[in-house]
C-alpha cells in the first residue's frame, strides 16, 4: 500500500496535474488521487504519454480517480456515453482504481426500489469500466446524523455495500473502504476479517473529534489521521497488512484547521507528517509495501 494524496480532501483547490504532483513528491506521498478529465486534456493536446511522463517524473503513482459520471443526475447516461473514452485512457495509464459514493438514505424511494435504481446505475458504469480492466469502488456512509427519520434508510454499512456489489454481478466492484465510515457504521476492524484484498479498490483514513456520540458524529467535520486516537487507525492498518492490500491510502481529514491554511505546501506537509505517524504505528517502512 502507499501514502496518497487527494488535494481536494485538505482544502487544495485550483492547482493544475502538475502542481499536485509536485506537491505530492515534495511532502513525501508516494501517490497522487487525480481527476481523469484532467488527465484527458492533456492527453489530447500531446498524447498519453504525457500523462505517463508526468507521473513517472515526479516518481509518483497513481491513485484513484472519481468516477466521471453524475450517476444520480437525469443526464446521467450522456455522461456514460463518454466514459470508455475516459475508461480507455485510464487502462493505458495504468490506473484501474475508479471509485465513487452511495447515499445513506432517500428522500424517493424506499429500500428495495432504490436498491433495483443503484444496481441499474452502478452496473452500466462498471461494466464499461470492466471493458477496460478497471475496478469500481463504491464508499458507504457510516454517520446516523445523516440518517434523518424523515428519509428513507439505505446502506450505510460494509455488509450492505458488499451486498450491492454482489447484485451489481460484473465481479469488478468493491469497496472503497474508509475507515470513518467503518466506525460512524458501528463497525469494527473485525469486520475486515469478512473480507479479501480483493474486495477493497481503494482506502480512506482519517481521525475523529473527541467526546461525541455516535448520534452527533458530524461527517464534514473530522481529524487528520492519529490526530486524536478516537478511531482504532492502527488496527485497522495492520488489518490491511494481514489482507495484503496494495492500493493507495489517501487521507481525507475535512479539517477546517486544515483547510484555513493559505499555503498548500503547508497543509500537505502538516498532512504527511501525520501520515507517517499512521506509517509507524502499523509497523510500516517509510515507503509503501
Amino acid at each position: 500500500m502507499y501514502k496518497t494524496l487527494s488535494p481536494g480532501a485538505i482544502g487544495i483547490r485550483g492547482q493544475s496535474l502538475q502542481e499536485n504532483l509536485s506537491l505530492a513528491k515534495q511532502t513525501g506521498f508516494e501517490g497522487l488521487d487525480f481527476s481523469i478529465q484532467e488527465a484527458a486534456q492533456i492527453a489530447k493536446a500531446n498524447d498519453v504519454g504525457a500523462v505517463t511522463a508526468l507521473f513517472e517524473d515526479a516518481g509518483i503513482k497513481f491513485g484513484a480517480w472519481g468516477a466521471p459520471v453524475n450517476w444520480q443526475g437525469e443526464g446521467w447516461r450522456d455522461d456514460l456515453a463518454d466514459l470508455p473514452k475516459l475508461a480507455e485512457l485510464a487502462a493505458e495509464l495504468g490506473a484501474e482504481r475508479c471509485s465513487t459514493w452511495c447515499p445513506p438514505t432517500s428522500s424517493e424511494r424506499a429500500f428495495d426500489e432504490n436498491f433495483a435504481w443503484h444496481v441499474e446505475r452502478f452496473r452500466a458504469i462498471a461494466e464499461v469500466l470492466k471493458t477496460f480492466g478497471l475496478r469500481f469502488g463504491i464508499e458507504f456512509i457510516g454517520p446516523q446524523s445523516l440518517r434523518p427519520a424523515d428519509q428513507h434508510d439505505f446502506i450505510h454499512n460494509m455488509e450492505g455495500m458488499l451486498e450491492l456489489a454482489t447484485a451489481i454481478g460484473t465481479g469488478n466492484v468493491g469497496l472503497l473502504l474508509d475507515a470513518w465510515h467503518l466506525y460512524t457504521s458501528g463497525g469494527a476492524v473485525a469486520d475486515l476479517d469478512k473480507i479479501s484484498n480483493a474486495d477493497i479498490v481503494n482506502v480512506h483514513v482519517n481521525d475523529a473529534p473527541k467526546g461525541l456520540t455516535m448520534a452527533t458524529y458530524n461527517d464534514h467535520d473530522r481529524r487528520l489521521p492519529t490526530e486524536t486516537g478516537v478511531l482504532p487507525l492502527e488496527a485497522f492498518m495492520k488489518k490491511l497488512i494481514e489482507l495484503g492490500y496494495d492500493g493507495p491510502v489517501t487521507p481525507e481529514p475535512f479539517s477546517k484547521r486544515l483547510n484555513a491554511m493559505e499555503d498548500p505546501l503547508e497543509a500537505a506537509g502538516e498532512t504527511a507528517a501525520h501520515m507517517t505517524r499512521l506509517w509507524e504505528l502499523a509497523g510500516l517502512s517509510g515507503a509503501g509495501i
